[in-house]
């Protein structure tokens, strides 16, 4: 394929940023602007001469501008093969010129919805016309340059510079692979505002996903595996993905999953006291809450000191030096945080590779959304696991009511055993988690990893007994049988947080009773998986 010479460009875009500055680039190549609307007025105003789309057509815009580029004149001189005999004579015949430049981008759509627009004013900023001339600029890519994406216009004039006013193929076909991609991302967001918003379909009869990639990572979960992070095209709230990223080496596709595991769980406690998670390989070892942040983060280191070394620490508050001071005590992988005081940069700037993630605004534990997860051959797609349990919504089950206390460590146990993977168990008391089992095929052998790492707490900070005694425990789904909730208070628990709804939940209750437990169903599960 030979390179093309750019005579004709077609310029009609949205955002307007660049453009002044690419259409005095073209117009010093004497490149003929032809523009619509706006954009046309723009390079006006610019002194840029520019003749209007409707001299190209012969027709005048229409139809409050929903018709102006939908004509043969414009499509024909973008779908024209330029080699082809008939092509050339059928443009000679009806006086069709050639467009060899095509620089579009389309409606705000997304700005539009995100803004709370109407319903009719959210129609209108569907674009039509745009992406018919990028579609049909991209199929004839072997003769026409097509850029959607003002960060691209610098590329476009170096392209042209170094060649005399020409695109090469190869630059021709990068843009038009990114110019599909444009299109298909747009005509998606469309798709799921019509599913999700206008028709509220949460499972529509075809699920358009799409992103746009932020980072090459350097390899996946593992060394052999490659990775990226992308982040969706459209309107989405804050996350570890839309962080800033103060300091330290280039996060991996580990320390995301885990840095997100740790977020998603500190947003659950974004309205209570200063609490602390730590996480490694994506569970939680240690959440604690407290009056200040360093007491939250010591509770939670003592939990299970070991795991946490090479862990994810997250918290919701502004981090302050004291806390920053008592973190780089051991070697910590990543720091997520709302915000951090100066004295908190300074502490962490001295280690250089350890990742320091701002991200404001912890997000919303309640909120919707879908969680996907690719299986071979598919996609599983489901709700979040937002659910939540007031706690004048438990059930009391056993003959003995909760104490205060209690119930206040069941809630807390109960919040972050909805984060652990299944089966998950979890023992807190005073506002920290004095035992975590995570991952297990069963629940019993769970409640006895929890409690041995308890009593390896224990043994390293000289406590009389494991914080397990007189703790509450939570199970993310019903005992099946009465072993894993004996084997709590062979741990010292007095009180049990669980769903419920075991065909032996009887003989479960029956056991917390004999062994003098108070017990609450929450009618609620949480497997995570």
């Amino acid at each position: 394929m030979e390179d093309v010479v750019i005579k004709r460009a077609l310029l009609s875009v949205s955002d307007k940023t660049g453009l002044v500055e690419l259409g005095h680039a073209l117009a010093a190549r004497h490149v003929e602007l032809v523009s619509t609307g706006g954009t046309a007025k723009t390079l006006r105003d610019a002194g840029l001469a520019v003749k209007d789309i409707s001299e190209l057509t012969g027709f005048p815009e229409m139809m409050d501008g929903r018709v102006k580029t939908l004509h043969p004149k414009v499509h024909g001189g973008l779908l024209a093969v330029r080699d082809n005999a008939e092509h050339v004579a059928a443009m000679k015949v009806h006086d069709i010129g050639a467009i060899d430049l095509v620089v579009v981008n389309l409606y705000p759509f997304a700005q539009t919805v995100a803004k709370g627009a109407t319903r009719d004013e959210i129609i209108e900023n569907i674009d039509i016309g745009g992406p018919s001339m990028v579609r049909s600029a991209a199929k004839n890519h072997a003769f026409v340059t097509i850029v959607t994406d003002p960060a691209d216009y610098d590329n476009l004039v170096a392209e042209m510079e170094e060649s005399g006013g020409k695109t090469s193929y190869e630059f021709r076909r990068k843009c038009a692979a990114k110019a599909y991609s444009a299109t298909a991302a747009y005509d998606s967001m469309i798709s799921q505002w019509f599913a999700f918003a206008d028709q509220q379909q949460l499972f529509p009869d075809m699920l358009a996903v799409n992103g746009n990639r932020i980072e090459e990572l350097r390899y996946g979960e593992n060394p052999h595996q490659r990775a990226a992070l992308y982040v969706p095209v459209g309107p989405h709230g804050s996350g570890i993905a839309q962080a800033e990223q103060v300091q330290g080496k280039e996060l991996s596709y580990n320390n995301y999953n885990d840095a997100d595991a740790a977020l998603e769980l500190v947003s659950e406690f974004r309205d209570g006291p200063p609490t602390v998670v730590i996480v490694k390989h994506a569970n939680p070892c240690g959440v604690a809450s407290g009056d200040s942040l360093i007491d939250a983060y010591r509770a939670a280191l003592e939990c299970d000191s070991v795991s946490a070394f090479g862990g994810i620490v997250a918290v919701n508050r502004a981090l302050d030096g004291a806390t920053a001071e008592a973190i780089t005590e051991i070697f910590t992988e990543v720091v997520a945080a709302p915000s951090a005081d100066d004295a908190a940069k300074a502490v962490f700037a001295k280690k250089k590779n350890l990742r320091l993630l701002l991200t404001g605004d912890l997000p919303d534990p309640k909120r919707g959304g879908l969680a996907i997860k690719p299986i071979t051959g598919g996609l599983l797609v489901q709700s979040r696991d937002n659910g939540h349990v007031a706690d004048g919504e438990f059930k009391v089950v056993t003959k003995r009511t909760p104490t205060a206390q209690e119930l206040a460590d069941c809630r807390f146990a109960w919040t972050v055993a909805k984060h652990v993977k299944s089966n998950a168990i979890v023992y807190a008391k005073d506002g920290a988690t004095a035992g975590i089992g995570a991952g297990q095929m069963n629940r019993r052998d769970s409640a006895r990893i929890a409690a041995i790492k308890a009593r390896e707490a224990a043994e390293t900070y000289g406590w009389e007994s494991p914080r397990t005694v007189g703790s509450a425990v939570a199970s993310d789904a019903f005992f099946p049988f009465a072993d894993g909730l004996l084997a709590a208070a062979e741990a010292g628990a007095t009180a049990v947080i669980q769903p419920g709804g075991s065909m032996r939940d009887d003989e479960v209750i029956a056991a917390a009773d004999e062994a003098g437990l108070a017990m609450v169903f929450t009618g609620m599960r949480h497997f995570r998986h």
